[in-house]
């Protein structure tokens, strides 16, 4: 027998008026830390400190024993940055590009991400906001939880819509005529999800969407009462692109019987004759899958691990960037997200091959730690950043970067350490 949830009591219509007097109380806190942030890991503790352990946890995890999680980031610290000084810029720099040839203002965006509302009650209405803010591209996941329409009035510029390998070929159809419809002008294949990643955080936490009522995840909701109050206080969400009539709490079970791991080529080169539009293949980290996926019809190579949250010990995608870019030449345009924290992890995976960047931890952490605010902090804390490394660099514009970038970017010797590097003493010997 189901114990009856807040939602199925009707709790939130009753809690939900009362939001305008009890929301400053509780947030007071929380918007103080997420003023006081200074970079993407400072928005990770914000975060932290306000999302429910399980739900944090989510966000925040890789696969198994998340080697890849690590390596992911630690690749970027592995590549030094070459700059040419005396470059005679003059700021303000321009970070305009193009991203599945649409014009936006940043050469990077936020990833598509299921389930957003689970982390604030604004979900994918606040990054799409944040989006639209900043101009830069906008990506919304077949799992997400405001619906297409929602999203193409409140972002008027680029989308891209994501969509994972379904058995259903008329649900596709009705997904990406849905999506169409609503001014999205991409489509992203995901083709590394055809299993579940095994996130033991998730199976100790006891993971489900939305929370079992156990003792331990009332516990830990008590320990954060702006997230319960943000959740017990509005609507339930359910996953508005795929099936209204699909609650959150079946998700699993939705999904389970839908992904597809037989999808194959065949089947790709039938969804993008039924797309008939700019496409990427999300996923990519091998040059012949990439040469392959070009010549199945895919625009664009998205060359991503699912944020290291699928098979562990995946490659880092900075690592399989170049060799992707040298397989399918100049010409066809390449996404990399996995692992990017900072600004200069923009500017080095732009300047080794990437025409743009995704990422989704950093602003999920923004949106965890303050809804729409947090988002657009987030965008905003690695628009600087970027700004910072491409001037220190000496170079004035994306187009810039990415052609003198091999030049600029240069890996640093295996096994050596800064006190490795010889020091000239005072007459210049060492």
């Amino acid at each position: 027998m189901k114990i009856p949830s807040p939602h199925d009591l009707g709790l939130h219509k009753v809690l939900n008026p009362l939001r305008p007097v009890v929301n400053p109380i509780l947030e007071y806190a929380a918007k103080q830390r997420l003023r006081n942030a200074v970079n993407i890991a400072d928005l990770r503790q914000c975060a932290k400190m306000r999302a429910h352990k399980m739900v944090f946890d989510y966000l925040d995890s890789g696969a198994d024993d998340e080697i890849i999680l690590r390596r992911a980031k630690d690749a970027y610290s592995d590549l030094e940055m070459h700059y040419h000084v005396l470059a005679g810029l003059k700021p303000p720099l321009d970070l305009s590009t193009k991203i599945f040839g649409q014009d936006v203002k940043l050469p990077f965006f936020g990833c598509p991400t299921a389930g957003n509302r689970m982390f604030h009650h604004e979900g994918e209405s606040a990054a799409a906001r944040a989006a639209q803010h900043h101009g830069s591209l906008y990506g919304l996941s077949s799992l997400a939880t405001t619906g297409i329409t929602e999203i193409g009035e409140m972002h008027k510029g680029p989308k891209v819509f994501q969509l994972y390998v379904w058995k259903d070929r008329e649900l596709v159809k009705e997904v990406i005529q849905k999506a169409k419809a609503g001014g999205f002008n991409a489509l992203a294949l995901t083709v590394d999800f055809t299993w579940y990643g095994n996130r033991e955080r998730d199976i100790r936490n006891g993971f489900t969407i939305p929370p079992n009522y156990t003792v331990t995840q009332v516990v830990e909701a008590i320990k954060r009462p702006i997230w319960t109050w943000d959740f017990i206080s509005n609507d339930p969400y359910k996953y508005a692109c795929i099936n209204t009539d699909v609650p959150a709490d079946s998700l699993a079970a939705f999904v389970n019987s839908q992904l597809s791991p037989e999808f194959d080529w065949e089947d790709a080169e039938w969804l993008m004759k039924e797309w008939n539009g700019p496409a990427a293949i999300k996923g990519v980290v091998r040059p012949d899958d990439a040469v392959r996926a070009v010549k199945a019809g895919f625009s664009t190579m998205w060359v991503s691990n699912h944020g290291a949250r699928q098979l562990e010990t995946s490659p880092a995608t900075i690592d399989v960037l170049p060799s992707i870019r040298e397989a399918v030449g100049p010409d066809v345009e390449i996404i990399l997200d996995g692992g990017v924290q900072r600004g200069t992890d923009i500017a080095k995976a732009l300047a080794l091959g990437a025409d743009s960047v995704g990422v989704g931890k950093p602003y999920l952490y923004g949106l965890a730690a303050g809804g729409t605010e947090g988002v657009i902090k987030a965008l905003n804390i690695l628009k600087v950043e970027l700004d910072r490394a491409m001037g220190l660099l000496g170079v004035g514009t994306v187009d810039e970067l990415k052609k003198r970038g091999p030049g600029l970017i240069k890996r640093r010797p295996t096994g050596m350490s800064v006190r490795d590097y010889p020091y000239p003493g005072p007459n210049g010997c060492c």
